[in-house]
């Protein structure tokens, strides 16, 4: 029998092995577009049942594509556009279920149908975000939201 208990504490386990992995993976480099590079590769090798996962930069008012997993992406998005230019704008997390229900949803890619954008922030500064998407609906969920954000702080940290 399935039990959601164990799946979760397991889900977080390789969450915080992931984690673990990126750090050993970045110590000592300080190369921004590397660090990056290896971030979205882990995470590609990691995570089931997406599409894409790579990252977007802040330049002005906007951000431009960065290194990523997947296939080719949409190069600049305003920021307060879209999934990734809200989480830019407010420095939140933004997990979407449904993202054709997102209003002025940017679609890179038309077989995404569930995205989760985290944003990059060091010393308050927007440096970008980490964005993810999923073929399904409801890919993410609350466990994915909060060891993200810590992967992204640990990520932080290097850049």
């Amino acid at each position: 029998m399935f039990h959601v208990e164990t799946y979760n504490e397991n889900k977080e386990k390789n969450y915080d092995l992931v984690i673990k992995q990126l750090k050993a993976l970045l110590e000592g480099e300080s190369d921004t577009i590397a660090n990056l590079s290896n971030a979205s590769a882990l995470l590609n090798q990691f995570l089931d049942d997406i599409n894409w996962v790579g990252f977007y930069l802040a330049n002005e008012d906007q951000l431009v594509l960065g290194p990523f997993q997947g296939l080719p992406a949409c190069v600049r998005i305003k920021i307060g556009k879209g999934v990734c230019g809200t989480a830019a704008e407010t420095l939140t997390t933004q997990r979407i279920a449904d993202v054709h229900a997102f209003p002025g949803h940017i679609a890179c890619d038309a077989a995404s149908n569930s995205e989760i954008v985290i944003p990059l922030v060091k010393k308050g500064e927007l440096l970008g975000v980490l964005d993810i998407d999923s073929p399904s609906k409801n890919r993410f969920d609350e466990i994915d939201e909060k060891y993200l954000e810590l992967f992204t702080e640990a990520l932080v940290s290097f850049l």
